[in-house]
């Protein structure tokens, strides 16, 4: 489900009393104070995957505040994370302040008063949680409000490198797709959350849960000789970045991984009766290698030994 609206066609006034609207509809109640005498025109595209809210927002310079007494009004509670792409923003909350800039994100949590201010034309993009789906502390998450993230290494890339991804995919996802794209998207946040806290645990992380279902598509479609990082990627609605950086929270790469998968059930295949009829060949392409040649190096390399050695010393086993 998607939406749009700009301002680009109304009044000055019409801007700003459309925007303030359009704003407390696309986030949560907020006070919206324009910064510019006549409002530069407005535009917020919105997008539904399960029980995540994408917005993309471009305007003018501002301030958004939410207050004691908007929040006393609402009887939900929401996580923003904003990715900000043009634009500085300066935000508040739970008494810190803090700098983000493109390239970077924040996290703000609804149930809190908080104030946001863009001294520029800006644009940025934004994600809403439902706080009641996220299994995180409250501590934890309290400790990283009004807190700048950049997108350029650990946890923190992991996140805005898929929530990028998933928001420019958005619009051609159905319903059911969508929304195991948004429990990626809580897994990776719930991550974020627990890594910040000092909880996360390797064997336990979202990011785990994440990779698994990766892996578990890798193994459908390990017959398949075109299977490679892009088009697991694209099944799985990530960048080919983004899959990369799961596996190697392994310290293995995507391509050794499935290598690897390919090179265990050749070898399985090749001490059963069928080898004999199927061939060397035979098995090497029911498991996606296309390169007979290439699968011989492959296999001597992992296990010392040429596949048909291999046969060979299990028969004899």
């Amino acid at each position: 489900m998607s939406a749009s609206l700009s301002t680009a066609s109304l009044s000055a006034s019409g801007r700003a009393e459309c925007w303030h609207e359009a704003v407390s509809h696309a986030f949560v109640p907020m006070a919206v104070n324009l910064l510019e005498e006549v409002p530069t025109p407005g535009r917020i595209v919105g997008h539904r995957l399960g029980s995540v809210r994408i917005s993309r927002v471009q305007a003018g310079p501002q301030m958004v505040t939410r207050s004691r007494r908007m929040i006393a009004d609402s009887d939900s509670s929401t996580l923003i994370l904003s990715l900000q792409e043009r634009g500085t923003a300066l935000k508040e909350q739970d008494g810190r302040e803090t700098v983000i800039r493109p390239g970077e994100f924040s996290v703000t949590d609804t149930s809190r008063a908080f104030r946001k201010k863009i001294e520029e034309g800006f644009v940025f993009t934004s994600f809403l949680f439902p706080r009641a789906e996220l299994v995180v502390r409250e501590k934890d998450l309290r400790a990283l409000t009004a807190t700048t993230f950049s997108g350029t290494g650990g946890s923190a890339a992991l996140v805005a490198t898929y929530l990028s991804r998933m928001a420019h995919e958005a619009e051609g996802l159905d319903e059911v797709l969508g929304r195991r794209a948004a429990a990626t998207a809580l897994d990776l946040l719930a991550m974020l959350i627990d890594d910040r806290g000092g909880r996360a645990r390797p064997q336990e992380s979202r990011a785990a849960a994440s990779l698994e279902r990766v892996k578990e598509h890798i193994l459908r479609n390990l017959r398949d000789p075109d299977l490679s990082p892009s088009t697991i990627a694209e099944a799985n609605f990530m960048s080919v970045r983004f899959l990369h950086k799961l596996f190697q929270l392994e310290g293995v790469t995507v391509g050794g991984w499935i290598r690897t998968q390919r090179l265990e059930r050749c070898g399985r295949d090749l001490l059963r009766p069928m080898a004999g009829e199927v061939g060397v060949a035979g098995i090497a392409r029911r498991w996606g290698f296309a390169n007979s040649s290439h699968f011989s190096r492959a296999f001597r390399a992992t296990y010392g030994m040429s596949p048909r050695d291999w046969q060979v010393g299990g028969k004899s086993a």
